[in-house]
C-alpha cells in the first residue's frame, strides 16, 4: 500500500484518485454480489473469525514438546489419573478435551476418531472463509469494470462538452483501479493467509492427537519428544535443539554455582 501511495504521489495528488461513486460501485457492488453467493450468516461468521485468526498468536508445535515430556514423565511415575491436576493449566480446549479423554480411559480408536472429526470440521470452516475472500477477490475487478463502463457511457452522453471528457474518463478508470487494488492487495492475500494459518493449525492439532495417543500407550518421554519434533521443519528442529542446549548449559552453571 505504501508503494502504491508513493507511486500516486510522485505523479499527481491523492485527491485525484478518490471517487466515492467508484468505491460505491466496486466495494458495495461486489459485497452485494457476495451476499447473493453466500448466506448472510456465513459472511458474518467468516468476517468475525477472520479478525480473530489474523490477530491471534500463531500456534507453535515446538511448544508441545516439553509439555508432553512433562506429562509423560508424570504419568510413568504416578499413572494417567494423576494428569487430571494438569488440566487446569492447559489453555487450549482441543488439547484439554483430548487429555481428559485419555484420563477417562477412552479407547485409542475412539479418541482418534473424535479428535480427527473435530479437525475435519475446523478445516471445513476455514475453507469457507477462504472461499468467501477468493470469491470477493474475483468479483471486485468485474464490478470495477462495470463502474468503468458506466462512466464511459456517462462521458459519451456529454460529448458536446469537451471539458468534461478528461475528468469523466479519469473517474471511469478509477473503478477498475479500485477493483484490481482490492482484489490483489486485500481479498486474495487474506484468502492466502487464511489458508496458510489453517494448515498450521491443522498440523498443530494432528501433532496433539499423535502425542496424546503415544502418552496413553506409555511411550518413553524421549521417544514422545522426537515424535513431536517430526512435525517440525529442519530449521525449527535446530531452534528447539539450540534452546535445549542453552537451557542445559544454564542449569549446569547454576548447579556448579
Amino acid at each position: 500500500m505504501g508503494l502504491v501511495l508513493w507511486g500516486i504521489l510522485m505523479g499527481s495528488s491523492l485527491s485525484a484518485f478518490i471517487s466515492w461513486s467508484g468505491l460505491m460501485i466496486t466495494l458495495g457492488g461486489s459485497f452485494g454480489a457476495l451476499l447473493v453467493n453466500f448466506q448472510l450468516g456465513q459472511i458474518r461468521q467468516v468476517l468475525k473469525i477472520t479478525m480473530q485468526v489474523l490477530l491471534e498468536k500463531k500456534m507453535e508445535i515446538s511448544s508441545l514438546g516439553q509439555l508432553f515430556v512433562n506429562l509423560a514423565q508424570k504419568s510413568r511415575r504416578e499413572g494417567l489419573l494423576a494428569l487430571e491436576d494438569n488440566l487446569e493449566e492447559i489453555e487450549d480446549p482441543f488439547l484439554r478435551n483430548g487429555l481428559q479423554m485419555v484420563i477417562d480411559g477412552f479407547e485409542p480408536e475412539s479418541i482418534r476418531d473424535i479428535m480427527e472429526t473435530e479437525i475435519y470440521t475446523l478445516s471445513q470452516r476455514h475453507q469457507m472463509g477462504q472461499n468467501v475472500f477468493r470469491t470477493w477477490g474475483s468479483l471486485a475487478p468485474g464490478f470495477g469494470m462495470i463502474g468503468t463502463l458506466i462512466g464511459l457511457v456517462q462521458m459519451l452522453t456529454a460529448l458536446d462538452n469537451p471539458d468534461s471528457i478528461g475528468s469523466g474518463m479519469a473517474v471511469a478508470l478509477l473503478t477498475t483501479f479500485y477493483g484490481s487494488l482490492l482484489a490483489n492487495l486485500v481479498f486474495l492475500p487474506i484468502a492466502g493467509k487464511l489458508e496458510i494459518m489453517s494448515e498450521q493449525e491443522v498440523a498443530y492439532k494432528e501433532a496433539i492427537v499423535d502425542a496424546l495417543l503415544a502418552l496413553q500407550a506409555g511411550v518413553n518421554p524421549r521417544i514422545l519428544q522426537e515424535k513431536i519434533k517430526a512435525y517440525l521443519s529442519p530449521g525449527e528442529r535446530d531452534m528447539v535443539n539450540e534452546k535445549k542446549s542453552s537451557s542445559s548449559e544454564a542449569e549446569g552453571e547454576k548447579a556448579m554455582a
